[in-house]
């Protein structure tokens, strides 16, 4: 007989993820992880990403997932190397990203003994999480990885994280056991999302569709996770429905078409939040109806009757009631109802709609030759790109800016940390994108105080020979805690001033990349589209106005009535 082939838990683990169909993983090595990266090094049926900081990795996994459609999945080592992914998860938690966080741990020996490196993964990120698991045997790691994978894709998409003992990474079977128990069923007791919708409410929703004069419909980012926009674009056409989009939502319907709003919320557009104030009906596609759209929402919506379609029922009438609610994909509900509804025209509403359009543009002061507004140079890349782009953004000023002024034409077109607001996801998500969606042209707007956060990954734009192009609005503030505390705080500046900071186009000739600097408007004519269509990764510093403001703005709990600076520039009101 011969001898008989054995596989251990770190080889298992890669087998694994290569039978679902992963291609990329963004990792850091450690030494809990040492066993799996020794796996890693011949194995090359996967791509691996080596970042700089874990926190680095678990963006670029989310900002990969985001665009390619594919999961995330991210690796990193024990104790700090698995909290400094926590931010990236809690991220990827907050947006219903599909991500695998994988986390090496202490020998199993070890486990509750404060070992080095040792801390409660599991218990850290169960709140954060779908799911997540400690491994006790090796003979777990198929089923586990199995199961992680369909969690974190099936139903709301999320991260599931798996901790992986040292001493099990090491431990072998053989391989036909390997064989066998990766084709074992998965069976998950309590999990089945609601897919197809109640027949009875989608009646109900159809009745109340009928009835509207003024509908009006909400998309949010279960358009894009259901990859229902072909779907949500014929029901708009077909009803003759205006259309408003949360900052998840952009590019889930295109906004070059006159039914398109734009976003609504605290600095979305004039029409799309005088919308939310006259319709008689909204239909909630894949909302949460967060504070940053609803404000005060007693008063949001008011007059409006609500269809409320998600996949998650925990959001339904989480934070406000719907008359009709419906817990099923938002592809098949609305494939449904498109099925049932005779096409109906709303002309008086949609004029209105489009007067306001008209009435209230995004709009901004002027400065003169020598200085850069910062929705100049956004402008001016929206101009050059036409939509045919990947945007991405940090947490910011410049992230509002970037939702007001690019246009959104295409699904997955914006990749933002929406739910969790995180500073320093741009320049790694950013990355990810590119390597998720390596013939798009991938641009990250990221503010001077947020790409300090992560900076460091630069040297994987190098490494890989990424053609991302990173735009720093330098205003040297900042700039979103400075505006709420000129408009909220009489202008009491508590450490919020980056006067000092580093040499941007140094550090970029420090990580090899190609640079930039940019501080007016003929800068911004004759040098910024050779930079942009660039075929190499490049820093472009642009020097913007210091104390430039967003608006429109709605400030927190307050309701449309409240909004400020209508027409964009406040001065003007």
């Amino acid at each position: 007989m011969g001898e008989t082939k054995m596989i251990n838990g770190g080889r298992i683990l890669l087998e694994s993820l290569h039978r679902l169909g992963i291609t990329d993983i963004f990792g850091y090595p450690g030494g809990a992880v040492i066993p799996i990266f020794d796996e890693i090094y011949s194995y090359d049926k996967i791509n691996y990403y080596f970042a700089r900081h874990e926190q680095g990795l678990s963006h670029a996994a989310d900002g990969y997932a985001r665009v390619s459609g594919k999961v995330g999945v991210c690796l990193a080592t024990s104790g700090p190397g698995a909290t400094n992914m926590v931010t990236g998860i809690m991220t990827a938690h907050m947006d219903s990203v599909p991500m695998i966080a994988i986390t090496g741990q202490v020998r199993s020996n070890l486990l509750g003994r404060d070992a080095f490196q040792e801390t409660d993964t599991v218990g850290i990120t169960m709140p954060i999480t779908k799911c997540n698991y400690l491994i006790q045997n090796i003979k777990e790691i198929p089923r586990v990885v199995k199961e992680a994978y369909y969690i974190a894709t099936t139903g709301r998409p999320g991260p599931v994280l798996i901790d992986i003992p040292n001493d099990i990474q090491l431990h072998q079977i053989p391989y036909e056991e390997f064989e066998r128990l990766f084709n074992e069923e998965i069976e998950l007791e309590g999990y089945s999302p609601t897919y197809e919708g109640h027949q009875g409410q989608i009646k109900r929703a159809i009745k109340l569709i009928k009835e509207a004069k003024k509908p009006l419909i909400i998309a949010g980012a279960g358009v894009l996770k259901s990859k229902a926009s072909k779907e949500l674009f014929e029901y708009a056409e077909k009803m003759q429905t205006p259309v408003a989009t949360t900052l998840l939502g952009l590019g889930a319907f295109p906004e070059s078409h006159e039914l398109s709003l734009g976003m609504l919320g605290m600095h979305g557009t004039v029409p799309a939040n005088y919308a939310t104030d006259e319709a008689d009906l909204v239909i909630a596609a894949g909302i949460r109806f967060d504070d940053r759209i609803a404000g005060n929402p007693n008063k949001f919506i008011e007059k409006a009757k609500i269809i409320h379609i998600d996949i998650d029922p925990a959001e339904i009438d989480k934070n406000k009631k719907a008359d009709v609610p419906i817990v099923g994909d938002l592809k098949h509900v609305l494939t449904v109802i498109n099925s049932e509804v005779k096409p109906q025209t709303h002309t008086e509403w949609v004029k209105k709609v489009n007067d306001w359009k008209k009435e209230y543009p995004l709009g901004h002061r002027e400065v003169g030759e020598d200085r850069l507004l910062p929705q100049e140079v956004l402008r001016a890349i929206d101009d050059i790109l036409k939509g045919d782009t990947i945007i991405v953004t940090d947490v910011g000023q410049h992230q509002m800016w970037a939702a007001q002024y690019f246009t959104y034409q295409n699904p997955n077109s914006i990749v933002t940390s929406g739910g969790a607001g995180t500073m320093g996801f741009g320049l790694p998500a950013a990355i990810g994108a590119q390597i998720g969606a390596p013939d798009k042209k991938v641009v990250l707007i990221v503010g001077d105080g947020g790409f300090q956060m992560t900076l460091q990954e630069l040297m994987m734009i190098k490494q890989y020979n990424l053609p991302v192009k990173v735009v720093i609005l330098n205003n040297s503030y900042l700039g979103m805690v400075r505006q709420w505390q000129e408009l909220f705080k009489d202008r009491r500046y508590s450490f919020v001033d980056l006067e000092i900071n580093p040499d941007f186009i140094k550090i970029a000739e420090a990580y090899g990349i190609k640079n930039a600097k940019l501080t007016n408007k003929e800068d911004l004519k004759t040098k910024l589209k050779n930079l942009i269509l660039s075929d190499e990764g490049v820093l472009i510093e642009c020097v913007v106005e210091k104390e430039e403001n967003v608006f429109p703005m709605i400030p927190a709990g307050k309701t449309v009535s409240q909004m400020i600076g209508k027409k964009g520039v406040l001065e003007n009101e």
